[in-house]
C-alpha cells in the first residue's frame, strides 16, 4: 500500500515565492497527503473507517441535494 507521491511545483516567470508556496499547498491538499498522514498516525478499526466513509458520503450527497434545491 506504500505508494510514492511526488508533488512538484516549478516556479513560473517572475512568480513570487508566496504564490508558488500557495500552489504547492493546494496540490498537497488535492492529493490528500496530510490527511492520509493523520489517518495513519493511529490504528483505526475497519468498522470505524467504514462508518467514517459512510458519514462523509452522506454529507457530500446532502450538500449536493441542498445545492440542487436552491437552484
Amino acid at each position: 500500500m506504500n505508494k510514492t507521491i511526488n508533488v512538484e511545483v516549478t516556479p513560473k516567470k517572475n512568480e513570487p515565492f508566496e504564490r508558488m508556496l500557495k500552489r504547492f499547498i493546494k496540490k498537497i491538499k488535492k492529493e490528500r497527503i496530510i490527511e492520509e498522514l493523520r489517518e495513519r498516525k493511529y490504528y483505526e478499526k475497519p468498522s470505524e473507517i467504514r462508518r467514517k466513509l459512510a458519514k462523509r458520503k452522506k454529507a457530500t450527497l446532502d450538500k449536493l441535494k441542498h445545492k440542487e434545491e436552491t437552484n
